[in-house]
């Protein structure tokens, strides 16, 4: 069993639900200590509306109606899961985010969203994220090997 040792608030990018929804096999020790530290609310995880419109995608492409109703099921806000919407404060955020970095506008709006909602962490699989101002970002992969 992987420990996760996290404090504070954590933002799930959405690369994280689409490894635990899928299952890759990889990840399925940090993500199963992941998620039940979630549904014991030992943890504090946020991750923006946005997600919501990633995930999708695929289910959608694939018309699997099982996998749609799985990512909409996971992505409900709950007692240790925060789902944020897009909003003006995030957008302002987001562009001087994209002014300052070279972030795509969806990464700079999971780091503003981060970065507003107080977040410590910012969990993801995305090797293209070197820094966030404010956060330290945690991999996948590092935690896997831990």
């Amino acid at each position: 069993m992987v420990r996760l040792t996290l404090s504070g608030r954590v933002y799930l990018d959405t690369n994280i639900f689409i490894y635990a929804l899928e299952g890759y096999s990889t990840f399925r020790a940090v993500l199963t200590t992941l998620f039940g530290a979630l549904d014991r609310c030992e943890l504090a995880a946020i991750t923006s509306e946005l997600t919501l419109a990633e995930v999708l995608v695929k289910p959608f492409l694939d018309r699997s109606i099982e996998r749609e109703r799985a990512y909409l099921q996971i992505l409900q806000p709950s007692a240790s899961l925060q789902m944020v919407p897009v909003s003006r404060d995030v957008l302002i955020a987001a562009a001087r985010l994209r002014a300052e970095t070279t972030m795509k506008l969806p990464d700079a709006i999971h780091a503003a969203t981060a970065q507003i909602t107080g977040c410590s962490y910012f969990l993801t699989n995305d090797t293209q994220l070197k820094t966030i101002p404010g956060l330290t970002i945690l991999s996948l992969v590092e935690l896997s090997r831990e």
